[in-house]
């Protein structure tokens, strides 16, 4: 009778260990790093809550296990024990995410292997890298125009951040239309072109099929149309 009980309670108890099992696994390295918390992170609510954290003491790697109710973005935060903190952003989604890195540019040296949205997520973002250097190429010859009383160089410069502005926000409109089917698209519009001319959210958020339309970011973006339309409409 005994073993009989046991066997059924074995059973229980491993029927519950795969119930309660993490869909979503983060693991990776950071270089250099020799004592310190890394946290898992996300947005509830406009307010940053933690997951889940580890402390780093002598080998530089970390490994989080959570569950997702859908894909989502999610932080890695590196508290170094001092008055420095780094933060990666990453779009999780079901399965494992390794994000290896360095101490010295965490956020910046990040390598990211994981979801199609995270991918998606990447390729959006070395573009904006490029237009961000152009950008500071540009501040620094109107900087110089304006130390050498250049007032057409100066002007021209102006002018030349208004296009490359433009050009950066029409990029990432057709970016979220492009990939319309993933979670991505409404992510960027309500993150990087949230002051964009209300037709073009419009456009974006009227794209979206019904899966991606009442996912979480799909619903934010409508919020945003909603509230930006009462607003200007004032």
């Amino acid at each position: 009778m005994k073993n009989i009980i046991l066997i059924v309670l074995t059973i229980v108890l491993a029927s519950c260990s795969r119930n309660n099992e993490a869909d979503l696994t983060v693991i990776g390295n950071i270089k250099g790093l020799k004592k310190g918390t890394v946290y898992l992170k996300k947005f509830q609510d406009s307010i940053m809550t933690t997951l889940d954290s580890v402390s780093i003491s002598g080998i530089p790697e970390f490994l989080f296990e959570t569950n997702l109710e859908e894909p989502e973005v999610l932080y890695l935060v590196l508290d170094k024990n001092d008055t420095d903190e780094g933060t990666i952003r990453f779009f999780a989604n079901k399965g494992t995410t390794e994000i290896n890195t360095t101490l010295k540019n965490f956020a910046f040296d990040a390598n990211i292997a994981g979801s199609r949205e995270q991918a998606l997520l990447q390729e959006h973002n070395d573009m904006v890298l490029k237009y961000n250097n152009k950008k500071l190429d540009i501040i620094k010859e109107n900087f110089d125009a304006l130390k050498d009383n250049d007032s057409i160089k100066a002007k021209e410069t102006n002018l030349q951040q208004e296009s490359l502005l433009k050009s950066k926000y029409l990029y990432t409109i057709n970016f979220a239309l492009n990939h319309k089917t993933s979670r991505v698209a409404p992510y960027l519009a309500i993150t990087e072109i949230l002051d964009a001319r209300l037709k073009y959210l419009d456009t974006i958020y009227k794209s979206l099929p019904d899966s991606i339309a009442t996912s979480k970011y799909g619903k934010e973006l409508k919020n945003l149309i909603e509230k930006r339309s009462v607003s200007e409409d004032n």
